[in-house]
């Protein structure tokens, strides 16, 4: 099994309350059948409710963490995540390079869904680096508009907004249109062609993590070989799933079910037993 196994890499702050961030990926990553190693860049102060504070971790020892893992494991996936400032920014990218890595997703989380600012100010222009030597960059419409510089209010600006953020250097953009009122329309740019991924809205208010839940899945699937356009479809089915099965966890926002299709395996193991 250990032969065979992926592994793939969350570079990503981490969120007490186990909803997003790390917690989130590795639980992603548990329930893709890969081996997920985490580098923390931030330590956030969260739970269903809102992130009340953020404190980023030196960046040499993020770079450290990165190296740390290269050195010793085979990395076949990377998924970054929450990278607050420019010197976190410059790290990561940089270690990267130095080992070759393959496979990156870009999820460039700048804000939180409570309105927590997880990128700072100076450093949304520093994004563009690791934009250049992502595989798939992955912004929702907020967050593409911030990238791109167009406004989108449908499909239409999706694809300009994901065409300029390609032009920016990513192999491949995907603009997530969850922030849409009609539906969950996703459009991807790859190699010159749009592909469009339209679900219809799913009830249920516990979508803590989402994003980042989705990112590790994509990352998950380029690990095991899936070409880009089936490991965005197959981890978007994941995360509908993890929708529907939403906890209903704390006061707030609650998270997605990411284990509870392994749980329901377990229990009819039990069942039968």
């Amino acid at each position: 099994m250990s032969n065979t196994l992926k592994k793939v890499l969350t570079i990503a702050g981490s969120d007490c309350s186990g909803g997003a961030g790390i917690q989130a990926d590795l639980k992603t990553m548990c329930a893709h059948r890969v081996y997920g190693m985490s580098v923390i860049t931030s330590v956030t102060v969260q739970n269903t409710q809102k992130v009340y504070a953020a404190q980023d971790i030196d960046p040499e020892i993020v770079a450290g963490q990165i190296r740390a893992v290269y050195e010793d494991i085979q990395v076949d996936a990377v998924k970054i995540g929450m990278v607050s400032n420019v010197q976190i920014i410059q790290a990561i990218r940089e270690e990267l390079l130095r080992q070759k890595a393959k496979n990156i997703v870009l999820d460039p989380v700048m804000i939180s869904k409570s309105g927590f600012s997880l990128l700072k100010e100076e450093a949304v222009a520093a994004m563009g680096e690791l934009i250049k030597i992502a595989d798939i960059v992955t912004p929702n419409i907020p967050e593409a508009e911030l990238l791109s510089g167009i406004k989108i209010k449908g499909p239409a600006e999706m694809e300009r907004s994901a065409r300029a953020i390609s032009e920016r250097g990513a192999a491949a953009v995907l603009v997530k249109g969850g922030h849409l009122p009609s539906s969950a329309l996703d459009i991807f740019y790859y190699q010159g062609q749009f592909y469009p991924f339209e679900s219809p809205k799913i009830p249920g208010k516990n979508t803590h993590g989402t994003g980042c839940t989705l990112s590790a899945a994509i990352a998950s699937n380029l690990a095991k070989g899936l070409m880009p356009v089936e490991a965005i479809r197959q981890a978007k089915a994941y995360v509908g799933q993890g929708i529907k099965d939403g906890l209903a966890i704390g006061h707030g926002v609650g998270p997605l079910g990411h284990l509870n299709e392994i749980y329901r395996q377990l229990e009819g193991l039990e069942e039968e037993n």
